[in-house]
């Protein structure tokens, strides 16, 4: 195999970006074979621009085409386990946006296939393969804070109905704010201080009903079914400790902070929600903090990365650094908030989690090593 050819399931929002970037940056040994979308022109219009050469009217005959060899996963947060279990049941490799599945029996099921069918299964967020978050393991691995102590990341805003064009799965099964933007954070911080052995969590839904102001369903209420302020806490195998703070109930002007603590420093993590800096150290030999400067590729959004990477495992036969090990330990702790927030507990985790290899600066950008 010297090409992986995908089959795109949902052309909805985030889609634009995996075209263009599937379709440009990532070209060599990934081709974009065809699009399937519930709403037909949407699909059609990827078709025609992005030169797509099939359109699929349904998903089952995209995972019945005997061409494909991989399914990108981009439907809704609460359909990614119907469509990446159906395409697993007729033999295609799985990426699917974040998260794995919306529970921990979703996601279970879903390594059980793979496992069974003796194929990939893995996905986003690949925000941490891109130049700051790689730059920061860097620092870390060469010891530039010394010895990991605990992390503290915090992702504050007051929620997506003022933006987004169709904002109600966010309150929904499958959703809120650390279903959505969780994997981000908790992906990077497995990535730079190791796995998570155990998580405590407290959370609550702080509004009941939300008001849409964005268009085309501007004025439409929403019913909020998830908790939209959660506080959580993990011991790293390692013995550090973590906290993560998530919610969509905050106004707050800008990112809030992300840290990793050391025996000798601490470093400044840049937003995992993208691939880009700005890194910074702060050293007590320096008295000051330093922007150190990126030393890896893809600082722009990059989107596709983790699919040109498993892409790139499958040609040379090995793991992915998107694999299923780390998007079912992001979703093990994700449950593990909510099962801890019922029970005021601590949960332990379920699975275990070893890093996988850091990026490669390779010759040619978009041709991973």
């Amino acid at each position: 195999m010297n090409t992986v050819n995908v089959a795109m399931i949902g052309v909805g929002c985030i889609s634009g970006i995996y075209l263009e970037n599937l379709t440009n940056t990532f070209n060599r040994g990934v081709r974009l074979l065809g699009v399937c979308d519930l709403v037909r022109e949407r699909a059609e219009n990827a078709q025609q621009k992005y030169n797509v050469p099939k359109l699929y009217e349904t998903m089952y005959d995209a995972f019945k085409d005997p061409e494909v060899d991989l399914v990108l996963n981009l439907t809704r947060p609460y359909e990614h386990f119907d469509v990446s279990r159906a395409a697993l049941e007729h033999g295609k490799h799985v990426y699917s946006e974040k998260p794995l599945g919306a529970s921990l029996e979703e996601g279970q099921a879903l390594v059980k296939l793979a496992k069974e069918k003796g194929l990939m299964l893995g996905g986003a967020p690949d925000t941490f393969m891109g130049a700051g978050i790689q730059t920061c393991r860097r620092l870390i691995d060469d010891g530039w804070i010394g010895d990991v102590v605990g992390s503290a990341a915090f992702m504050i805003c007051r929620g997506h109905e003022s933006w987004h064009p169709d904002p109600d799965f966010y309150y929904q099964y499958g959703g809120g704010p650390m279903f959505d933007m969780g994997p981000y954070y908790l992906t990077a911080m497995i990535n730079l201080c190791g796995g998570i052995s155990s998580v405590m969590s407290a959370s609550k839904k702080s509004f009941d009903r939300r008001v849409i102001s964005s268009q085309p369903f501007f004025g439409t209420p929403i019913d909020v079914n998830v908790n939209t302020y959660v506080a959580g806490t993990v011991k790293y195998a390692s013995g550090a400790i973590g906290t993560l703070f998530t919610t969509f109930d905050v106004y707050y002007p800008g990112q809030a902070r992300f840290e990793v603590y050391g025996s000798r420093g601490t470093l400044f993590v840049p937003d995992p929600n993208g691939f880009g800096g700005p890194v910074k150290l702060f050293r007590p030999e320096d008295g000051e903090v330093r922007e150190i400067p990126l030393m890896y590729d893809y600082k722009v959004n990059s989107r596709g990365l983790g699919l040109a990477d498993m892409a790139k495992a499958l040609i040379d036969g090995r793991p992915a650094r998107c694999d299923w090990n780390q998007t079912f330990h992001v979703l093990d702790a994700m449950t593990g908030f909510e099962r801890s927030a019922q029970s005021g507990r601590w949960v332990k985790m379920s699975t275990r989690y070893s890093r996988r290899p850091a990026m490669t600066k390779t010759e040619l950008k978009g041709i991973l090593d």
